[in-house]
């Protein structure tokens, strides 16, 4: 494509040493950039690819978009008020628009969205349609495909338009249902991505190292269903604090359901009940009502398949395909999954207050009587530390006996971030909170800490097989560690 082409809709400040040359790619990082690519210099928080337009020019970059003009260039330099924001106009353009030949349905929120990614997945695939699927994990392309790469929850804006593009003309799949996170809104990664449907699970605390306020986190995810619009439908969890918030930003000709458990909601769960086996409850519609036995378990698990079927109803999917889908599954990988049976060890990715209050309340209606609820966990570094006392307060309320660890402590030290836990516990008795910043040796002492009649939930990493260290990242997987723990026990 020429760069005149490129930019032909793309708002500018100004163009210098402008020529008519050909764009063969997009990068961002002066390390691969190819020859024929645009180098887009993005300004972040530690780094300004404008310092690095040159070793791009030397590498082939063929044109640049810049922020402010560049000295001593020869290449064309297309000036715009924002790279960060503007990459995605141009990635959408080069890979031409994937997304207006595709029926994609964004979910955001705070927890949930990984699972509900492949709720949805398994109903359509029910339905004999083909279904691609993009988030935390990577992206693949069915739910018994391998997962690929992604380097964040929602990819940069030409990695995603490339594989958009990819999942339409190669694989010939016309669905897609994708994770879309506040940053990538924010930060426009999924600028050009025409949405038909937005699903929302909750909003609560993480993410305020970046967003600083409640009101921004919000504002960040209402960008999804501010964009959307007719014909086009939003499912919205009417129970969550934000709900009338998020309703409010939905257009006025855009469908709108809710679901719920305590509120009244168009699609709702009642008589919940929990065992060592799933969640059942009983499935109340306008017009109708369903049993519904999950292999899943927990409140939160019955929130996701509520956004699942929810989803369905709003594409005209049979609800009895979608709940034969739902009944199915056993799961996500790292989400409220069982390592071990005797003690009950589940390894879940809870990171933030919200989520570890969830999902210790869901192991603790699965604890046996005369069973203690054991709970291992850390905090993240360089993130939000506000979370850090709220969830040491959390779990020394829910569970009776905690491990605190570190998580992926990052640059910083893992002992303040321990410190930081501490504070909201109200008493360190030393019956019943351990500390240990080594996440392996935290694990290992649950042999001597735990009987068979316990149930234990290893929070905060779930499906990550690695842990971020001050200078190196090495491999940690919360399962295996787990397994080796318990290895020869009943499982």
């Amino acid at each position: 494509m020429r760069l005149d082409e490129l930019i032909e809709y793309l708002k500018y400040d100004d163009l210098i040493n402008f020529k008519r040359v050909e764009i063969t790619g997009i990068s961002y990082n002066s390390k691969t950039t190819k020859k024929g690519d645009i180098f887009i210099c993005l300004v972040g928080e530690h780094t300004d690819g404008h310092e690095y337009a040159q070793m791009a020019i030397d590498n082939g970059a063929a044109a640049l978009l810049v922020e402010r003009p560049l000295e001593g260039i020869s290449v064309p330099q297309v000036q715009v008020d924002s790279t960060r924001h503007k990459i995605a106009d141009i990635a959408d353009r080069f890979y031409s628009r994937p997304s207006l030949g595709l029926n994609l349905i964004g979910i955001t929120g705070t927890n949930g969205k990984t699972t509900v990614t492949h709720l949805i997945q398994k109903i359509f695939e029910e339905n004999n349609e083909k279904c691609a699927l993009i988030g935390t994990l990577g992206y693949k392309l069915s739910s018994t495909g391998e997962y690929r790469d992604a380097k964040h929850t929602t990819p940069q804006a030409p990695e995603l338009q490339a594989t958009l593009r990819m999942i339409k003309d190669v694989e010939k799949i016309d669905n897609v249902v994708m994770e879309v996170s506040s940053h990538s809104l924010e930060q426009n990664r999924v600028g050009g991505c025409r949405y038909n449907g937005a699903i929302l699970t909750n909003l609560t605390q993480d993410h305020l190292d970046y967003h600083i306020t409640m009101e921004n986190y919000f504002k960040a995810k209402a960008l999804l269903f501010e964009r959307l619009t007719e014909n086009d439908f939003a499912v919205i969890n009417s129970d969550d604090e934000y709900a009338q918030k998020f309703m409010d930003a939905v257009p006025e000709d855009v469908r709108t359901y809710t679901y719920g458990v305590k509120n009244d909601a168009d699609v709702m769960a009642k008589d919940i009940k929990f065992s060592l086996n799933g969640a059942e409850f009983k499935l109340v519609l306008k017009d109708a009502e369903y049993d519904v036995n999950l292999h899943m378990n927990g409140m939160f698990s019955v929130y996701n398949v509520l956004a699942a079927i929810t989803s369905a109803i709003a594409m005209n999917i049979d609800i009895k395909i979608a709940l034969k889908a739902l009944q199915n599954v056993h799961g996500v990988a790292g989400r409220f999954e069982v390592v071990n049976k005797k003690p009950l060890v589940i390894v879940d990715y809870a990171h933030t207050p919200d989520g570890l209050e969830n999902v210790l309340k869901s192991a603790r209606e699965i604890t046996p009587e005369g069973g203690k609820l054991i709970c291992v966990f850390g905090c993240g570094g360089d993130r939000d530390a506000t979370k850090r006392p709220k969830m040491g307060a959390i779990a020394q309320k829910l569970a009776d006996k905690i491990v605190i660890t570190s998580d992926n402590p990052r640059s910083e030290d893992p002992q303040q971030i321990i410190t930081d836990i501490i504070a909201g516990l109200q008493s360190v008795d030393p019956d019943k909170v351990t500390v240990e910043p080594d996440r392996g040796e935290a694990i290992a002492l649950l042999k001597s800490i735990s009987d068979n009649n316990d149930v234990v939930v290893i929070a905060g990493k779930g499906h990550e097989d690695y842990q971020i260290l001050k200078d190196k990242t090495i491999h940690f997987d919360d399962r295996e560690q787990a397994r080796k723990v318990f290895a020869g026990s009943v499982i």
